[in-house]
């Protein structure tokens, strides 16, 4: 089974990642593959609402200047789906709307190609708004018809310099546990 994950954030290896990772830990555990992108850097641009992937039904989106048809792969090849972001004025980067936007609308052009895959969405935020970011991307996931776990609470990590989430005991518990729930389902799904 794999995982793949896109850390929206801006830092490679900022807060996003950190909890991110903590969710691969639990994973890997469980003999879990796991994958990180990070789309720090990648030119990744909105959806133009062409509608070309709904005649196309090629599982691609028609835009090729960027990578969006290699994470279009990468999500479909995988068994779970985990998106990340910090929390940019109350909502996710504009790199995780682009990648939700864009890979939304083709799963849905491709009769829900990304149906009953798992999919977890990892907030880092420095305050507030963190709700706002989780609810974005579990939307992505919950109109795809995809799964999506529970954990011990919100999965939000709480810092604001890089690798502050570390300090933040309750956030980290709780990737660990999402990862342990998330393994679960993947081995309940695959069975």
């Amino acid at each position: 089974m794999k995982v793949v994950a896109f850390n929206g954030s801006a830092r490679k290896a900022g807060n996003t990642s950190i909890l991110i990772k903590h969710v691969f830990t639990a994973l890997e555990k469980e003999g879990i593959e796991t994958h990180l992108v990070e789309l720090a850097g990648q030119p990744l641009h909105g959806c133009t609402a062409c509608y070309k992937c709904v005649g196309n039904k090629d599982r691609k989106c028609v835009i090729k200047t960027d990578s969006m048809n290699n994470y279009l792969q990468m999500m479909d090849e995988a068994d779970g789906i985990i998106l990340g972001s910090p929390t940019y004025f109350s909502n996710v980067t504009t790199e995780m709307k682009a990648l939700i936007d864009r890979a939304g609308f083709v799963n849905r052009a491709n009769d829900d190609m990304f149906k009953r895959k798992v999919g977890v969405s990892v907030v880092a935020a420095r305050r507030a708004g963190g709700m706002e970011a989780f609810n974005a991307m579990n939307h992505f996931f919950l109109i795809g018809q995809m799964i999506v776990p529970g954990s011990s609470y919100w999965n939000i990590g709480v810092g604001s310099k890089p690798g502050d989430v570390e300090d933040d005991k309750e956030g980290i518990e709780t990737m660990e546990t999402l990862g342990q729930n998330m393994a679960w389902l993947l081995k309940q799904i695959n069975e």
